[in-house]
């Protein structure tokens, strides 16, 4: 009994802290991964005792085998359900609340904490791909456990690799043969694509003899499917195929540079036509103003010519004794030939009156309000693990606020912003481009450790808002920066969206 009743006190207690999962697309998935115990009760005596494996299809709710319920299923008001994260400080205690006896899958309610949820792959899978199976193998607990609270403590789930061998029917129900190495205890933690995604619910294995290989059986995709379904629980999916990031880190590269190239080519040509606009302006003007520089020299020599005809005919009128129209005609030509020479002093240069050219300016981020933006997300340029696939709508404000809330700080010629939440165990690095209207989440899944660490450097929350104070700007871009240096090398998602002008 005294043994029980520390099984008891730690299935819901605080224990020792567990080794963080390491930021990889496997590691990622073994943070939703958890250890399942079943302890049967009855009249004080400890009739049974199991466990199994399960991996978080919700925050809250985990996928297992039936067969790892079974007590619970043979003992319900006797029996306590514990699940056992692969991170943190504590286990919690569950209830079954869907169970299929023919598919052998239950699903886990618990409450107290939340996981990272494993999303499910629906593109297919060939035999001879690469899977890893994740799980808490019986051998190996009974090597290293040295009490039961060993049993209820956090620890990262074991992997092993393996080769998808083909699909195979098991009692009725669709299974996927493999060689990942499994043994009891991983009934009910998940087979995965080398990207993470889960394939199947891993379920028995076939028992080598003389020498023979074993194999393990998984619950075929299918048939989870079929059993969330029906338990009305929605599940998170991916159908991109898998592809490293090391390759989509590099052909993005190559595609940013090829996108970045037409947006300079573009910019050059509308260019270029401004100024062959600008030219074909100028020769108009040029010419515009020859013309009227000539029709006034006209008129200054209509009026030297009709002031010369009237100084004459002055002279002529003398000659007859017309005194009185001869004054007036000497008068009227006088002032024509002066209004003639102060025309032609003051005549048009012939030069063109064009305003001066716009004055230069190289701004290292375009800082206009780009307004209302809508992201489409690219698949062809995206690396998804376990994301959910969404356009992202975007209204982009002056100095690099977005939704009148997030402020992104300029990165040479983009935006940039790193974003490290309080309730989710991913960091994202978004990036927006305005030359070539390309938006990016480069996103990092860490464990627990590793996220609090995050958390420290990112200080208060309080970059979410918008800013154009130096000093706050300069706080933000320090934070950001340490946070950057501290992320692995590699990230785990890469999605790229390119955005227009919403309507």
């Amino acid at each position: 009994m005294r043994w029980l009743l520390l099984f008891l006190v730690a299935i819901v207690g605080s224990i020792a802290g567990a080794a963080p999962a390491s930021a990889d697309d496997i590691g990622a998935t073994a943070r939703g991964v958890v250890r399942v115990v079943t302890i049967a009760v009855v009249d004080g005596q400890v009739v049974g005792f199991g466990h199994g494996s399960g991996v978080a299809i919700a925050p809250d709710r985990i996928v297992t085998n039936a067969h790892v319920m079974e007590l619970a299923e043979r003992y319900p008001d006797n029996v306590v359900v514990g699940v056992v994260p692969s991170e943190g400080d504590k286990s919690y205690q569950g209830r079954v609340i869907a169970y299929d006896a023919q598919r052998d899958l239950a699903l886990i309610e618990f409450a107290g904490a939340r996981l990272p949820v494993a999303a499910l792959y629906t593109g297919p899978v060939g035999e001879g791909d690469a899977v890893v199976a994740l799980g808490y193998p019986g051998n190996v607990d009974l090597a290293t456990a040295r009490s039961a609270a060993d049993y209820i403590r956090p620890t990262s789930p074991v992997r092993s690799e393996g080769v998808f061998s083909g699909r195979r029917s098991l009692t009725g129900v669709e299974v996927l043969l493999h060689t990942a190495n499994i043994a009891r205890g991983n009934s009910g933690g998940p087979l995965l694509d080398r990207c993470g995604r889960v394939i199947g619910i891993n379920s028995a294995i076939t028992r080598g003899e003389e020498g023979d290989s074993s194999f393990g059986f998984a619950i075929a995709d299918t048939e989870v499917f079929a059993f969330l379904r029906e338990a009305k629980q929605p599940y998170a999916t991916v159908g991109t195929p898998c592809t490293s990031i090391e390759e989509r880190l590099r052909d993005d590269t190559e595609a940013d540079a090829r996108a970045r190239a037409d947006a300079l080519t573009s910019a050059r040509e509308a260019a270029t036509r401004a100024a062959m606009g600008r030219e074909e302006a100028l020769a108009d003007a040029r010419e515009a103003a020859q013309t009227r520089r000539e029709n006034v020299m006209a008129v200054a020599g209509l009026l030297l010519v009709l002031g010369a005809l009237g100084v004459g005919g002055a002279g002529l009128l003398e000659s007859r004794d017309r005194r009185r129209p001869a004054i007036w005609a000497a008068g009227v030509g006088g002032l024509a030939m002066i209004a003639a020479v102060a025309i032609f002093l003051l005549r048009p240069s012939g030069e063109a009156d064009l305003p001066p050219p716009p004055a230069v300016t190289r701004q290292v981020v375009p800082n206009a309000p780009l307004g209302k933006l809508a992201c489409v997300f690219q698949p062809d340029s995206s690396r998804v693990t376990v994301s959910a696939i969404t356009d992202v709508a975007l209204a982009w404000g002056r100095s690099g606020c977005v939704n009148g809330r997030t402020q992104y700080l300029p990165a040479n010629d983009r935006w940039e912003r790193v974003l490290v939440p309080d309730g989710e165990q991913t960091v994202s690095v978004l990036m927006f481009d305005p030359a070539t209207r390309r938006y990016t989440n480069t996103r990092y899944m860490l464990g627990a450790q590793a996220m609090e660490q995050m958390r420290k450097l990112r200080g208060e929350n309080d970059g979410a808002r918008c800013s154009v104070d130096p000093a706050a700007i300069d706080r933000l871009a320090q934070r950001q920066s340490a946070v950057r240096a501290a992320l692995p090398p590699l990230p785990n998602e890469k999605l790229v969206y390119s955005c227009t002008k919403a309507g």
